[in-house]
């Protein structure tokens, strides 16, 4: 795991600390951070129920300006694993991803669609 995805697990892990104990867990099950798998089983279901209640915008703000942010950090792994992790998750259900999309930067939003278009969900 390179330095911007251990920077990117931590930051996850401050906007959502109940992550934590999951995160680690998986870890000692696994012996190593399989991120396609703690971003998809631990931080996106965490993710989808805060744009499912739209409570905490403030949250979903960061998150999402944060996703932002690493859309366009020039690192093509992290960049990557984001697209087809949490950005592909997001397409799953059409009213969270409308919800999401009111959040969403330019360059999330074009990384979304192209990972729709990846896996044949949009032509």
């Amino acid at each position: 795991m390179n330095v911007k995805s251990e920077e990117f697990f931590r930051k996850m892990i401050d906007f959502l600390p109940s992550s934590d104990a999951a995160f680690r867990e998986s870890i000692t099950t696994y012996g190593e951070v399989l991120e396609t798998i703690i971003i998809e089983d631990i931080f996106m279901p965490e993710i989808l129920v805060l744009l499912k209640e739209e409570t905490n915008i403030d949250l979903i703000k960061r998150i999402f300006a944060y996703f932002e942010e690493v859309s366009t950090c020039g690192d093509a792994h992290l960049i990557n694993l984001l697209s087809i992790t949490a950005l592909e998750v997001l397409g799953n259900d059409r009213s969270i991803l409308t919800t999401a999309q009111k959040y969403m930067g330019l360059t999330t939003t074009q990384l979304q669609i192209e990972a729709d278009r990846s896996i044949g969900r949009i032509h």
